[in-house]
């Protein structure tokens, strides 16, 4: 399970956005979304800088 803080996510349009860009890169994917924490949790065959490759060109590059 990879975690990615998004500090740019901040509505229910960013929360769909990310969901879709993970789902389509992987569409088995298991995806956790928390607005609250701005995080996202996925569990995926993708390594993990290539989902944080895809969470970046969606618009919502992980921090740190």
């Amino acid at each position: 399970m990879h975690e990615f803080k998004l500090p740019d996510m901040s509505c229910g349009h960013c929360l769909a956005a990310v969901t879709e860009a993970l789902k389509s890169a992987d569409g088995h994917a298991d995806v956790q979304v928390s607005l609250e924490q701005k995080t996202v949790k996925v569990q995926s065959g993708l390594p993990r800088d290539q989902l944080a490759a895809v969470l970046t060109e969606a618009g919502y590059p992980p921090a740190g």
